[in-house]
């Protein structure tokens, strides 16, 4: 389904990315401004402000920290897009001869654009820190792939639900806030006392959040973590099984509710 509408999934994912911002001076420079600003004030405040020391040896803070908060931007910026994009894309949703199924694809390749150029960065920041670049920085295509399961699973049950109850958009809002806390981008998740950090790992973006580090300094293939890949895995499908079935589910009713 993907690969035969390859052409149209990418024009309606680059015209929904530059529309984004067509109205403002700076244009698409907001969808970057708005993190690396983010990611600075963060580091800021812990690294000279709260005196963090890094948590992993020898490598930099500001690594660390944005290893952690980059794919957690693209989470939570494709989860909020992926779950309106049938509001948004309401004419196309009632064009009985379109596959609505696309649209959370169109969202995640838009947003992932800026996820790229983030990932670049994050290359960047580790030459400038004196961390050095390994070949385990190839893990970030099998990772990316993890996060755009997620992702797509997660969206085929917001992205129907919400055309019922438009009040889940701010629900998901707000889970995504508290989410950030809770996974441990910001603190290291060996402060949790060994026998309880069963619990944080049940969170499947850590998997992924682990992942990134895996990649830069921590330096561990996905497979020498069979237990979690694996809990991973169980956990996209369940999502994507559940997703599939509530979206086909509720499709005869979108277009009469929108």
């Amino acid at each position: 389904m993907i690969y035969k509408n390859k052409e149209m999934i990418w024009d309606l994912a680059y015209n929904d990315f530059s529309t984004k911002y067509a109205g403002s001076s700076f244009g698409i420079f907001w969808a970057f401004i708005q993190p690396v600003i983010t990611i600075l004030v963060y580091w800021c405040v812990f690294q000279f402000g709260l005196k963090s020391t890094p948590p992993v040896e020898d490598v930099a803070y500001i690594l660390w920290f944005a290893t952690g908060m980059v794919p957690w931007f693209f989470f939570s910026d494709a989860v909020n897009a992926v779950t309106n994009c049938l509001l948004e894309y309401s004419y196309l949703v009632k064009k009985v001869v379109f596959n609505i199924e696309l649209l959370p694809i169109v969202k995640i390749i838009s947003t992932l654009i800026v996820h790229v150029a983030f990932i670049v960065l994050l290359f960047i920041i580790s030459f400038i820190t004196g961390n050095r670049i390994s070949f385990y920085s190839i893990q970030l295509i099998y990772y990316l792939v993890c996060m755009i399961a997620l992702v797509y699973a997660i969206g085929l049950v917001t992205s129907a639900l919400i055309l019922f109850f438009r009040d889940l958009g701010q629900i998901v809002s707000i889970i995504l806030q508290i989410g950030v806390w809770a996974t441990p981008i910001i603190w290291p998740y060996t402060t949790v006392p060994e026998k309880f950090r069963w619990i944080v790992k049940l969170n499947p973006v850590f998997y992924v959040v682990e992942g990134y580090r895996n990649c830069f300094f921590q330096e561990k293939w996905f497979f020498e973590k069979p237990v979690l890949t694996s809990y991973f895995w169980v956990v996209a499908i369940i999502c994507l099984f559940v997703g599939k079935m509530v979206f086909q589910k509720m499709k005869p009713q979108f277009a009469d509710v929108l």
